[in-house]
This record gives structure tokens, C-alpha cells and sequence, in this order.
């Protein structure tokens, strides 16, 4: 097992001089799912962030496949490291065009044939690709939203609490869904979740951040069996 992202004692202070990330130290596991748990402030979205460039670390090294990630050109990274978000924004139009975007983007074209095979891969009929993104329920948006991700071949899948708007039933089909992407794709996945149960269940790794720092990171069944009082407090729900 490799990572394939590396973090070399990562800090990051915003423009009002916050300390925001605090000597991040660790390896994201090469196709794998890892989640991302902790109170809310401890720092996993600027994390996330870091990992595809929208944001930079004030210092530290970040390694993204090997390679630093100051070494990367900006589009390529985020060809790299795909990202979805918990708004699932669209663009107005139908499912084609959304799916098509990352392709337009760059000038070049999305064969109906691979997006009809993405929406499948998401667990989507094909017959949705002309249907208006404003007809779709918000578990299918996610799933589109997903699949445009994959329309770079990334190799790594960013996730930042993609399920939380979401009612139990669409919430159940995403967890399937990202574990299924990651066996076939082979992808690394990152995912930030609230939901203790979901991390356990799909997770093979998790990492606990408070406050900018990162309190343990392991296999996912750590969450249970830490020592770490942090960690301890968090799993009982006496911090959020």
C-alpha cells in the first residue's frame, strides 16, 4: 500500500490569520476509502481543499501521487483529483449537458455513448440524459454530480459531505454507489462525513481532525477503540 496523498507537517492560515491546519502529518492509502470525521471547525474542508489546489498550505508539503502538488498545473490537478459537494451545483439544462461540462470546459466533446455509460455506473437509467436537472430528486442530482466527477478518469475523488441533505433511502444508495466506483475504478476516495455509521461502513481508513489537528488516523475501527479522549468524546456525541 502507497499513499496517494502525502501531507508533510501541513499548516494553513487564512487571509485574517487564523490557524486553520495544524502540523498535518500522515498518507492517504492508495485506492482506497477514507473518511474524514471531527467536530465541526476542525479543518476537514480546507483539507479537502489543499488536495486539489483551491486552496495552498501556508507551509508544509503536500504530495499528490508522488509528486508535490506545487508542481502540478492547476487543470491537470483537478483532472487528477475530482471533487463532489454536498450542493451537487448544476447548470441549467439537462443531464447531458451537466455531464458534459468538464469535457466542454476543455474543448473537446462528450460521446452520448460514455455518458449514458457513466449515468449507469451511477445507477442511472440512460433515458435520463435529457432530462432537465431541475426534474431530478436530490439523491439523483448527487449521482449526476457524481458522475461528471468521473468524466476525468481521476484518480482520486474528493467528497465533502455528499449525503447529508439526503433522506435515508438516497443516503444508502451513495454509500453503495462510492464503494462500488472505488472497487471498479480503482480510485482513492476522501469523504468527509458526520455520520459515524457511514465512515464505519464504508471506510476502510478514517482520520479524526479537532481543531486543525489530527487527533488519530487508522483503520476505520479506530473510532471505537481509541484511547484518545478527543476521539473518545467525539464517538459519544459529547462534541460536534
Amino acid at each position: 500500500m502507497s499513499g496517494a496523498i502525502q501531507f508533510h507537517d501541513v499548516h494553513y492560515k487564512s487571509e485574517d490569520g487564523i490557524h486553520i491546519l495544524r502540523g498535518i502529518t500522515g498518507s492517504i492509502i492508495e485506492g482506497e476509502v477514507t473518511t474524514l470525521v471531527g467536530p465541526s471547525g476542525a479543518g476537514k474542508s480546507t483539507l479537502l481543499k489543499l488536495c486539489n489546489g483551491l486552496l495552498s498550505p501556508t507551509s508544509g508539503e503536500i504530495r499528490i501521487l508522488n509528486k508535490n502538488v506545487y508542481d502540478y498545473d492547476p487543470v491537470q490537478l483537478r483532472k487528477e483529483v475530482g471533487m463532489a459537494l454536498q450542493s451537487a451545483p448544476m447548470v441549467e439544462g439537462d443531464v447531458f449537458h451537466n455531464l458534459a461540462l468538464p469535457m466542454l470546459l476543455q474543448g473537446k466533446s462528450l460521446p452520448e455513448n460514455e455518458a449514458v455509460k457513466l449515468l449507469e455506473d451511477v445507477g442511472l437509467e440512460g433515458e435520463h440524459l435529457r432530462r432537465n436537472i431541475k426534474d431530478l430528486s436530490g439523491g439523483q442530482r448527487q449521482k449526476v454530480s457524481i458522475a461528471r466527477t468521473l468524466v476525468n478518469r481521476p484518480k482520486i475523488l474528493l467528497l465533502d459531505e455528499i449525503t447529508s441533505s439526503l433522506d435515508q433511502v438516497s443516503q444508502k444508495e451513495i454509500d453503495e454507489l462510492i464503494v462500488k466506483i472505488s472497487k471498479k475504478y480503482g480510485v482513492t476516495i476522501i469523504w468527509i462525513t458526520h455520520n459515524l455509521q457511514q465512515a464505519l461502513k464504508v471506510g476502510t481508513y478514517a482520520w479524526m481532525l479537532k481543531e486543525g489537528e489530527l487527533l488519530e488516523s487508522g483503520k476505520s475501527d479506530l473510532l471505537h477503540t481509541s484511547t484518545n479522549e478527543h476521539v473518545q468524546a467525539f464517538v459519544k456525541g459529547e462534541i460536534e
